[in-house]
């Protein structure tokens, strides 16, 4: 393979470590339901300040998801992305989300899993959840599930998103809406 045509690495590869010193499993808590609350009520300003600088937003199609620069994903969004796609969602032209659904996210199984090296040297924490959706639209409810794998790191005594791969319980099935993904 060339330079070219070389993939880099998928974004959850490698092996973790220990967790990081200083995270206390009530306050990780405490910041995943306040990400679940903020779009919930469609506060995207308040959501995407969450975000890293370094972000990497991965909603794969197939199971767990194949190489992301490979392979078709719903969402493969750097911090660039996902700040252009909520600038999009404010401008109120998204017909899809025309009006916004009425959503309500429960975050649940809350497990620290370990750490995992960044590229400024430091080591993140990598938590995982599950998560069950309800989205309310005039069209009728939709129930969505599945586990969420985060990448959170401190910035300046600060909770911030890293890293954040939703793994829908039937992700092989057609979506008739992305709104509860933001």
């Amino acid at each position: 393979m060339n330079a070219l045509t070389e993939l880099p690495p998928r974004p959850d590869a490698g092996e973790l470590v220990a967790i990081p010193q200083g995270w206390e499993v009530r306050e990780v808590e405490q910041f995943l339901y306040r990400e679940a609350r903020l779009a919930d009520e469609n506060d995207y300003d308040g959501w995407e300040a969450l975000w890293t600088n370094d972000a990497l937003y991965w909603v794969p199609v197939d199971g767990e998801g194949d190489h992301p620069r490979s392979t078709v994903s719903v969402i493969f969004d750097n911090r660039n992305r996902i700040s252009t796609r909520m600038k999009q969602v404010k401008t109120g032209k998204r017909y899809a989300q025309a009006p916004p659904s009425n959503l309500r996210r429960i975050i649940g199984n809350v497990e620290l899993i370990g750490g995992r090296e960044n590229a400024a040297g430091g080591v993140d924490l990598e938590v995982g959840a599950n998560f069950m959706a309800l989205e309310s639209r005039p069209r009728g409810n939709e129930l969505w599930g599945g586990r969420v794998t985060y990448r959170l790191r401190q910035v300046d005594g600060q909770i911030r998103l890293v890293y954040k791969k939703v793994v829908l319980v039937d992700n092989e099935r057609p979506l008739p809406t992305l709104g509860f993904l933001i």
